[in-house]
């Protein structure tokens, strides 16, 4: 059977390309999770995000499992419904410590939820199961505001200190969740064989109160190369820095959520090949994804 003049053409346009030595590619695909623009350094290095974002106090006496705390949320809903995280501090601190990411996270495209424990002296185990907690109620109970806005299928946790060991208590208890980020994070717990939650672990070349050579990198070697994970090491940083911004925590910490809760893979070049700079003292992961 004869080509179709249409079909002629187009061989003829497929010969003149491949003769030039290249071939167009199809545009990217996007996921039905991804929220924003394509991402660029500049974007995940800003101190906000492409979303405008209002913030929520949360009252200790509205709620069960764990202290009240502040949440913060993308303005738009045009794009459909976001990830939520669940944040906790460290010992004997309050989610002041860290507020400056709530809205640098959730101005992403997530809604964020930083947590006052119910005591100050919380341990790790108590702090994982507040986390959940404070997920669970922003996916059940929060205001419509909120709660309309949370697909609640795509849920992280993260926390600093005995708060991130605490994230690993919650990714442990629950391998549903999409992702955990433990900062600078401090357990007794040594073996988390049991993790299968992507997870991203960033330590503190300097930390002197949760050593990075008995707490996060035996903590990320202790997961599964089966389970997605990485382990970032900031240069020089000791164990407070999650409280003052820091724009390489931030930047890795957005890329791992965006891609695993969002399952956003334009997110995947900020995290393979393994991000380098001045900042970084080494990074480990199990790339490619």
């Amino acid at each position: 059977m004869s080509s179709s003049p249409a079909r002629t053409i187009a061989k003829i346009a497929m010969a003149a390309t491949l003769a030039c030595g290249t071939i167009a590619l199809p545009a990217h695909a996007a996921g039905p999770y991804e929220r924003g623009p394509d991402p660029t350094d500049a974007i995940l290095e800003a101190l906000r995000g492409p979303f405008s974002t209002s913030d929520q106090s949360v009252s200790s006496l509205s709620v069960s499992g764990f202290g009240g705390g502040e949440v913060y949320y993308p303005n738009d809903t045009s794009q459909g419904t976001f990830g939520a995280i669940a944040i906790s501090p460290g010992y004997t601190a309050s989610w002041s410590s860290l507020d400056w990411l709530g809205p640098r996270i959730a101005s992403h495209g997530f809604v964020v939820i930083g947590i006052e424990t119910n005591s100050r002296y919380d341990q790790p185990a108590s702090r994982g199961r507040q986390l959940l907690a404070a997920l669970d109620w922003l996916v059940e109970d929060s205001p419509l505001a909120i709660r309309s806005r949370i697909d609640g299928s795509r849920l992280a946790v993260a926390g600093h200190s005995m708060g991130g060991g605490g994230s690993l208590e919650a990714a442990d208890d629950r391998p549903t969740l999409q992702a955990a980020v433990p900062l600078a994070p401090w357990n007794l717990t040594k073996n988390w064989s049991g993790v299968r939650v992507p997870t991203l672990i960033i330590g503190g070349e300097s930390d002197s109160v949760a050593s990075v050579t008995t707490h996060s990198q035996p903590f990320y070697e202790s997961i599964p190369s089966s389970s997605e994970k990485a382990y970032l090491e900031l240069n020089n940083a000791s164990h407070f820095f999650p409280q003052t911004t820091n724009t390489t925590m931030a930047k890795s910490m957005v890329a791992w959520l965006k891609r695993f809760v969002d399952d956003d893979t334009r997110y995947e070049r900020f995290l393979c090949p393994p991000p380098s700079g001045t900042a970084i003292e080494e990074y480990r992961d199990t790339c490619p994804h």
